[in-house]
């Protein structure tokens, strides 16, 4: 039985509900779009029937060959209701070749290019597999005689689970009636010049303070962050805030090195989501107006430290910067958890395309003037992946050095997938992988 719809899920999910949902096993998702519009029919988890059975599946991440693996699927006879990669990946799972799921995933690993997490039901049981360069997190628990999969190790405290461990990079775990059965994909088997490539934008902003990442918790990281920011960019200032709540910690953490006390000078309105990752301009910048407000009698003739974990389009930093400045504050301070943003993700943040980026278009003194900042200093990738404490060169950072751990598209549109296959074929695209780019981020030959 399946039970999706549009909304929070406190909104789709209601008692009554959950009492019609029987069975021993489940999946559930919380869509964050990278491919595909928002709408009904791209919600997870998606039911799909194959020649190795039915399955629902739940996908965390992006496909970057998805338009090449619908092409071939739907030669093959596949019929798509949706526009989003994770249906393309579930019509893969349930044609894929293979004695046992192990067998199957690897498949899929080995033809799906870009971050994919999944979770998957059947009929016998869950399976939860990660892709090659573990791109995305995944991590296993045990739950009153069970087991449950998810994306970040803070939903196991809610449930009340016990955190085992990470699933690996190109791993598949397979639970049913017998117990836990795990398949790791050979060094050999997968895609030539793939290496780790963990997502450092997880440490940095997308996932909770509270979960772990690779065996580290997420808030002292984001200390760490912020202390290494208060020894590179050191500055005369009178506070020390943060921009909620992502940045909270590494503003902790800049205070503590510099000595500037921190103060809470900025109240988030809980009702407004990422900003950055709005459709539109227009509403980026209302997203923007409605989110914070600034607290004039903390602020007033003060110098400020503002600690922020990254600027993308800069639309809330110039928002920010323009309210802490009417709420007489009398010098600002920018400083940012991240390296300047100059390249796009691929692997499922939705920052946008290159153009959007503020840092491939304007050096970091012509940042300062946009935002209206009277200093503006970034981490060094150095002091990045220094702060986290992990080898520089199991990451991907992509987004701020432009080299991808794996060939990516010039642009990859976000709605590619909207247009029918009729269409398609009418004007003769030839479906070859879109021209990739160098780590420099230039056109290859």
């Amino acid at each position: 039985m399946v039970r999706k719809d549009m909304g929070l899920v406190s909104q789709v999910f209601q008692e009554e509900d959950l009492l019609h949902l029987q069975g021993f096993a489940a999946v559930g998702h919380t869509r964050y779009s990278t491919t595909g519009s928002s709408r009904i029919e791209n919600a997870q988890p998606f039911v799909v029937e194959g020649p190795n059975g039915r399955i629902a599946l739940g996908h965390n991440g992006n496909i970057i060959n998805a338009d090449l693996l619908r092409a071939e699927l739907e030669a093959e006879g596949r019929e798509f209701a949706t526009s989003t990669d994770s249906e393309v990946i579930a019509h893969l799972v349930v044609t894929a070749p293979g004695r046992d799921w192990g067998e199957r995933l690897n498949y899929v690993m080995r033809r799906a290019r870009g971050a994919f997490c999944l979770t998957i039901l059947t009929d016998e049981g869950v399976i939860a597999s990660r892709d090659p360069q573990g791109i995305r997190p995944l991590s296993l628990a045990r739950l009153d005689g069970g087991f449950c999969f998810a994306s970040e190790t803070c939903a196991f405290d809610h449930l009340g689970a016990t955190f085992i461990r990470d699933i690996e990079p190109g791993e598949t775990i397979f639970i049913d009636g017998e117990g836990v059965h795990s398949w790791k994909m050979s060094e050999e088997a997968k895609p030539e010049g793939a290496r780790e490539a963990f997502c450092v934008f997880e440490f940095v902003y997308f996932s909770r303070p509270d979960s772990y990442l690779r065996g580290e918790r997420v808030y002292p990281v984001r200390t760490n962050l912020g202390a290494m920011l208060a020894r590179e960019h050191p500055v005369d200032a009178d506070i020390v805030i943060g921009v909620p709540d992502s940045s909270t910690a590494a503003a902790v953490g800049y205070a503590r090195e510099s000595g500037i006390p921190y103060a809470e000078a900025l109240v988030k309105n809980r009702y407004v989501g990422r900003t950055f990752i709005m459709p539109d301009q227009r509403i980026r910048d209302q997203g923007a107006h409605l989110k914070y407000n600034a607290l004039r009698e903390v602020l007033e003739g003060q110098r400020v430290v503002v600690v922020d974990d990254s600027i993308v389009r800069a639309t809330t930093t110039r928002r920010v910067i323009a309210m802490l400045r009417e709420a007489g504050a009398k010098e600002i301070h920018m400083r940012v958890t991240m390296p300047p943003i100059t390249h796009p993700c691929f692997f499922g943040i939705d920052m946008g395309r290159r153009w959007e980026l503020i840092a491939a278009r304007e050096t970091v003194e012509e940042i300062r003037q946009t935002i209206g900042a009277d200093t503006l200093g970034y981490i060094t990738s150095q002091g990045l992946t220094g702060a986290i404490g992990q080898g520089a060169d199991s990451f991907c950072t992509a987004c701020f050095t432009g080299e991808y751990p794996m060939p990516v598209p010039l642009e990859l549109d976000k709605l590619s997938l909207e247009t029918p296959s009729w269409v398609r074929d009418a004007h003769d695209i030839d479906w070859e992988p879109q021209q990739p780019v160098t780590p420099s981020g230039q056109p290859s030959a």
